[in-house]
């Protein structure tokens, strides 16, 4: 168990675990093809997050890591085929995490929304442009500032409880 989820239902840890994935296929998915480039770099950004030393993250990447493809098979397999059905499903569980935030050490859910965005702005330049370097298709363009997640550094943007 991850220290920072004491406190958290297990519906909510699952959810922490599981965000990645949907920030992976949301991006990766938003032009209605998921590559195999863009799967490799969001399991690449898993493990280089891992073995990050003195990073807050490192032991939920760590847990995260372990199987990460095949983890991320099963929950593309959860939601339907096409982006237009898939986005607003996987919008609204990525906006549960606003409930989350405030339960959790504010540094720790700082970095980890952080960790979030450079994942989806990632996983958005691993497939698109000249040679599929550094270039963010339209579909992506509108995803990748993961608008439905508020940033916890802006607590006045934190529900209330």
């Amino acid at each position: 168990m991850i220290r920072e989820f004491d406190g958290l239902y297990a519906s909510e840890c699952e959810l922490m675990l599981k965000a990645p994935l949907l920030v992976c296929i949301l991006i990766a998915g938003a032009d209605d093809d998921i590559d195999r480039r863009e799967i490799k770099k969001a399991i690449e950004l898993s493990q280089r997050n891992q073995s990050r030393g003195k990073s807050r993250l490192t032991e939920f990447y760590r847990e995260l890591a372990e199987d990460f493809e095949d983890k991320l098979k099963i929950v593309i397999q959860s939601f339907p085929s096409k982006a237009i059905q898939r986005e607003p499903m996987i919008s609204a569980e990525l906006k549960g995490l606003n409930d989350i935030f405030p339960k959790l050490n504010t540094q720790f859910a700082v970095d980890f929304y952080q960790s979030l965005l450079e994942l989806a702005q990632k996983t958005a330049e691993s497939s698109g442009g000249l040679l599929g370097m550094k270039s963010v298709g339209a579909e992506e363009a509108k995803l990748v500032t993961l608008a439905m997640i508020l940033n916890p550094a802006d607590n006045d943007s934190m529900p209330k409880k």
